[in-house]
């Protein structure tokens, strides 16, 4: 019969049943690791640009993840290259107890701090979205783009 087989020497049948139900168990385990481990190759870069009115008013660069979901920002950083002001302010908005709160600000001066901005370099775990706004002091930079790039693993 399929599920059985008999001992040499012997006629006593022996299932095989408790075998089969600890290979199903350890399939389920491998699976859970695997689903696991494939998230750290991270997903695709985010990478793009967004044009505003940078002086005019505080205006939404990008919103990085997902309202319910959760993630590691492993980098964010933003291209000013455009831009020619002087205090080039970079802010961050993440949900706190249910209210956008702002996290993190940082003025830049676009020519003397280089055109490239590590705004996170390493890992920020996000259970929310993360608002990244801008502000220049320079009414040139209206109308400029201001690039961007970050890296997300899903937890």
């Amino acid at each position: 019969m399929p599920g059985e087989f008999y001992v040499e020497d012997s006629k006593t049948k022996v299932s095989l049943k408790a075998i089969e139900a600890a290979v199903a168990s350890l399939e389920a385990k491998l699976e859970v690791v695997r689903n696991q481990t494939d998230k750290l190759a991270g997903e695709v870069p985010y990478v793009g640009f967004a044009v505003a009115d940078w002086q005019a008013a505080e205006s939404n660069l990008i919103v990085v993840g997902a309202p319910g979901a959760k993630y590691k920002l492993h980098d964010l950083s933003l291209g000013i290259q455009n831009l020619t002001g002087t205090q080039v302010t970079v802010r961050l908005y993440k949900k706190i107890n249910g209210v956008e709160r702002r996290v993190y600000e940082q003025s830049f001066d676009a020519a003397a701090d280089g055109s490239g901005l590590p705004i996170v370099n390493g890992s920020w775990a996000i259970h929310d979205t993360l608002r990244v706004t801008v502000q220049s002091n320079d009414p040139a930079d209206n109308g400029k783009a201001v690039d961007y790039d970050f890296l997300l693993e899903a937890m």
